[in-house]
C-alpha cells in the first residue's frame, strides 16, 4: 500500500472516529435521562451509544495504524504512548496521543469492569468527555487538512452537537427520571378506601 493511500485512509478514519466519538459523548449525556431521546427507547439509545463507541475505537485503530506505516507521518511506537515527543508537529500530535491514551484507558477498564468494580469503571469512563475536546483540537491542528473548510465545518458541527447535548442536560427541563406525577395511578385504578365503623 502506497504512502498516499495510507495518508488518505489515515485522514478519513481520523475524521470518522471524531464524528463517532461525538455521537458517543452526546448519547452519553442524553442517556442519563429517564426519558427517551430522538424518539428511541432507552435500551436503543444505550445500544447505539455502545456500538458507536466500538466503531469509534475501530476507526481510531485504523487511523493510528495507517499513520504508523506512513513514512510521511514518521511516527514511532513511543509517539503513540508518550505525548509531545514526536518530530512532526509535536504539540498537535501530542494532543492526539493524549486522546488515544484516555480512550485506551476506557477500553481496558471496560474489559475489566467486572474485576475493578462499577465505581472505578465509571470514574475512568468519564475520561471520554475529556478525550473528545482533545481529539477535536488534534484534528484541527494536525495534518494537511487543518485549513480546509470541510474539516472546520465537520468540527463545528461536532461541537454544536455536544454543546446542544450539554445545554439540554443542564436545562431545567432535564430530569434523570420521569416526574413522579407521570407515574401516579389513575383514580379509577386506586383501591376503594375502607369506610370506618358507624357509617
Amino acid at each position: 500500500m502506497s504512502d498516499e493511500v495510507l495518508w488518505y485512509f489515515a485522514r478519513g478514519s481520523g475524521v470518522v472516529s471524531l464524528v463517532l466519538l461525538t455521537v458517543v459523548v452526546a448519547l452519553g449525556v442524553g442517556a442519563r435521562s429517564g426519558r427517551t431521546a430522538f424518539g428511541l427507547p432507552r435500551f436503543a439509545v444505550n445500544l447505539l451509544h455502545r456500538n458507536a463507541a466500538l466503531l469509534s475505537v475501530l476507526f481510531l485503530a485504523g487511523h493510528v495504524i495507517a499513520l504508523l506505516f506512513d513514512s510521511y507521518a514518521d511516527l514511532d511506537l513511543i509517539d503513540l504512548v508518550v505525548p509531545f515527543v514526536g518530530d512532526y508537529s509535536p504539540f498537535w500530535q501530542g494532543l492526539g496521543t493524549v486522546a488515544l491514551d484516555l480512550l485506551a484507558a476506557i477500553v481496558i477498564t471496560s474489559l475489566l469492569r467486572h474485576r475493578i468494580g462499577v465505581r472505578a469503571w465509571r470514574i475512568v469512563h468519564w475520561l471520554a468527555y475529556l478525550s473528545w475536546p482533545i481529539a477535536l483540537m488534534h484534528g484541527l491542528g494536525a495534518g494537511s487538512d487543518n485549513g480546509t473548510w470541510w474539516l472546520w465545518a465537520i468540527s463545528i458541527g461536532c461541537a454544536a452537537v455536544v454543546m446542544a447535548a450539554v445545554g439540554w442536560r443542564t436545562s431545567a427541563s432535564f430530569g434523570r427520571f420521569p416526574a413522579r406525577a407521570d407515574r401516579q395511578v389513575s383514580p379509577r385504578l386506586r383501591p376503594l378506601s375502607v369506610s370506618s365503623k358507624g357509617n
